[in-house]
């Protein structure tokens, strides 16, 4: 079972993969909820490298568990023992920061979510970045820097979290872990599975056309491409319209290979004069497409058969929300940096909210 993610959540959302420069990145997702629901658990970990996933936990079972071969076949039970420690610590200290969040909302009752990322990113240049961010109740709570090594309040009731954080050693342990044991477990990680993680599948590129009310809708949508970094855009008479193209952000298919989508408003008369560019690790140089009016539909790049279906678990749709504004990471306001400390890979929490 995946993880649950609290409807309409914009938080977070500045932290995830796909953003420029990225080669690979590790991440790790967690949720605890007061009231999950019948049959969902009340507390999930789910752990990502380059966009997929490879570890599990929830509260149900209480085990730190394999979603890949690669990871399964290259570490011991040492590694999924003191990775289940680690969980079930998060789980117990989330499980008390909302009874500490409720308390300081002034919250009585009703259903409440903690949601908080941490990770990492190797980048095309060899450089690297951390992050770490926290949400409460779909909205963003605080988030770390560790360039600066502080913390930004998002929410007054986040100030008194802010000002413990910052007065102790939170701030130093979790650059240490960002810079040095996020890394490291990256670049294994990216090992063990590297044929797995580094496959190339071109996209599928179709590109559509409907007029309404005096407008031509032109859509472009790339199917069934790994790995998950790609770049849609609209160009019109060959210049790139970014501010009037719309987008969907890359959402997982059922079968290991993603989907995205742009479109852009155009006049009736205009269609000829736009083209989709598409840009992905699989192509050897950017595609070009126009929309054919007559057939209404032109699929463009021959890629693998692809069958688009519908996420049904949870941690896709999770990390989908997360990736809507990949790439942003604004100074004063990074992905804040969960308590991730020691030899391990994960991230371990320490009081976060109180």
């Amino acid at each position: 079972m995946g993880p649950f993610w609290a409807p309409g959540l914009g938080l977070l959302l500045g932290a995830v993969c796909g953003a420029a420069g990225e080669l690979h990145s590790l991440r790790y997702f967690h949720t605890a909820v007061t009231d999950p629901g019948p049959g969902m658990p009340s507390f999930v970990t789910v752990g990502y490298v380059d966009g997929e996933i490879f570890v599990h936990y929830d509260s149900d079972t209480r085990k730190y568990v394999p979603r890949t071969e690669w990871i399964a076949a290259n570490v011991d039970q040492q590694y999924w023992d003191g990775e289940t420690r680690i969980a079930q610590g998060n789980e117990q200290i989330d499980r008390g920061d909302l009874v500490t969040l409720q308390g300081r909302f002034n919250q009585s009752g009703g259903s409440h979510t903690i949601q908080w990322m941490s990770g990492c990113d190797i980048l095309e240049d060899g450089t690297t970045r951390g992050y770490r961010q926290d949400a409460y109740d779909g909205r963003d709570f605080i988030a770390f820097d560790k360039d600066t090594m502080t913390y930004t309040a998002a929410v007054p009731e986040a100030v008194p979290t802010k000002r413990k954080w910052e007065d102790g050693s939170d701030a130093e342990m979790w650059k240490q872990y960002l810079e040095g044991t996020c890394v490291e477990w990256l670049r294994r990680y990216v090992q063990y599975g590297k044929a797995e993680l580094e496959r190339r599948e071109r996209p599928e590129v179709r590109v559509s056309g409907k007029e309404a009310d005096g407008i031509l809708t032109l859509s472009c949508r790339a199917h069934g491409f790994y790995p998950r970094p790609i770049a849609i855009s609209w160009m019109k008479d060959g210049a790139v319209r970014d501010q009037d193209t719309h987008s969907g952000g890359t959402v997982p298919n059922g079968d290991g290979t993603y989907h995205a989508w742009a479109s852009i408003e155009a006049l009736p008369g205009d269609g000829d004069k736009y083209r989709c560019r598409v840009e992905h690790a699989s192509l050897p140089q950017p595609g070009l497409y126009s929309w054919e009016p007559r057939s209404n539909l032109v699929p463009i790049v021959a890629g693998g058969a692809v069958t688009v279906v519908a996420v049904a678990i949870m941690a896709g749709v999770g990390f989908a929300v997360w990736k809507r504004r990949a790439g942003k990471n604004e100074k004063g306001y990074n992905i804040a940096p969960d308590r991730d400390g020691g030899s391990s890979s994960s991230a371990t929490g320490s009081d976060r909210a109180t």
